[in-house]
This record gives C-alpha cells, sequence and structure tokens, in this order.
C-alpha cells in the first residue's frame, strides 16, 4: 500500500474566546492518497474550516500531527512551509477576504509562479491567461482588480491561483459557495 498523501493524526484545535477553551476540532485522524477525493460534511460551526486551516498551517494545532507524503509538516519553519505551498495549495471560503486589492487578477494568479520561480515572465503571462480560461474568465480580465469582479468571478480567481502551481493537493474550504 502506498504512502498517503496527507494523514492527519488525532488533531486538536482549541481557540481562547472571551476567555474559555473552545475546542473547534477534537482528534481527527484521516489519510487521504494520491488521486483520492475526501469531503466533510456538517453544519455550520462544527470545525471544517477550522481544520483546513490547521492541516494548512494557518492555525496551529493545540495538538496531534499532520503529515504530507509521509513527513510531519507541523516542526517545519517558515522558509519550509513556504516550499511546501508548491505542493499544497488552499482555497478560501470568503473571495472578499482572500485577494489583495491592490494587485490585478493576473498579478495574484501569477504570484505562486513567481514566488516558487516556476516560469519566466512571458510564460508566466501566458499561464495565467491558460488558468482564467479555464475557470471561465476571459484573458482580458488578468489586467482588473478583484473590486471588479462579482462575489463568484473573485472565487473563480481564487481557484485559477490554487491551480496555478499543479499542486499535489488542494484543500477547498465550500469552494463553491461564492459561485
Amino acid at each position: 500500500m502506498s504512502t498517503p498523501l496527507i494523514e492527519i493524526k488525532n488533531l486538536k484545535k482549541e481557540f481562547l474566546y472571551k476567555g474559555q477553551k473552545l475546542l473547534a476540532v477534537n482528534g481527527i485522524s484521516l489519510s487521504v492518497y494520491p488521486q483520492e477525493t475526501l469531503g466533510l460534511v456538517g453544519e455550520s460551526g462544527c470545525g471544517k474550516t477550522a481544520l483546513a486551516r490547521t492541516i494548512m498551517r494557518l492555525h496551529e494545532p493545540t495538538s496531534g500531527d499532520v503529515l504530507f507524503d509521509g513527513k510531519s509538516i507541523l516542526s517545519l519553519g517558515k522558509k519550509a512551509v513556504q516550499y511546501l505551498r508548491r505542493d499544497m495549495q488552499y482555497i478560501f471560503q470568503d473571495p472578499y477576504a482572500s485577494l489583495n486589492p491592490r494587485m490585478t487578477a493576473g498579478e495574484i494568479i501569477g504570484e505562486p509562479l513567481q514566488i516558487h520561480r516556476v516560469l519566466r515572465a512571458k510564460e508566466r503571462e501566458k499561464r495565467v491567461h491558460e488558468l482564467l480560461d479555464l475557470v471561465g474568465l476571459r484573458s482580458e480580465y488578468a489586467r482588473r482588480f478583484p473590486q471588479e469582479f462579482s462575489g463568484g468571478q473573485r472565487q473563480r480567481i481564487g481557484i485559477a491561483r490554487a491551480l496555478a502551481l499543479n499542486p499535489r493537493l488542494i484543500v477547498c474550504d465550500e469552494p463553491i459557495a461564492a459561485l
């Protein structure tokens, strides 16, 4: 049997709310193998977003472990986590909060390619246009700013950004809620 792409072991996440501990994620364990899709379903406030953000190291867990390709990612430093982002991407639930209003759609989608030095400028521009087309947006939209788009279009930009690096894992937090 192959190694899980992502393995969650007894993951817990507590938040402090009005001086009280709020247990958002309580001992979750699961494995996802390459080419598998896993969906989590639950009522509002049950911890789905907290779990997703903790898996992506946007929140630090209270306890437990997250392994990517058999290696714990919780002990990684900032640089190593940034490098890990090449293989792990996140589609945010809220397209309004997840896009930089000072950047054009093209810059937002191309930023991961630039950060990871994947493509030169001309190739990056071509890839941005391919991604816009893939998510159903016209290539000329690359020059527009987030505030010029509808909520659904903004979400498509976030999806295109997550796909830019061809990551091995995409964690989606209600990716089509705004479409």
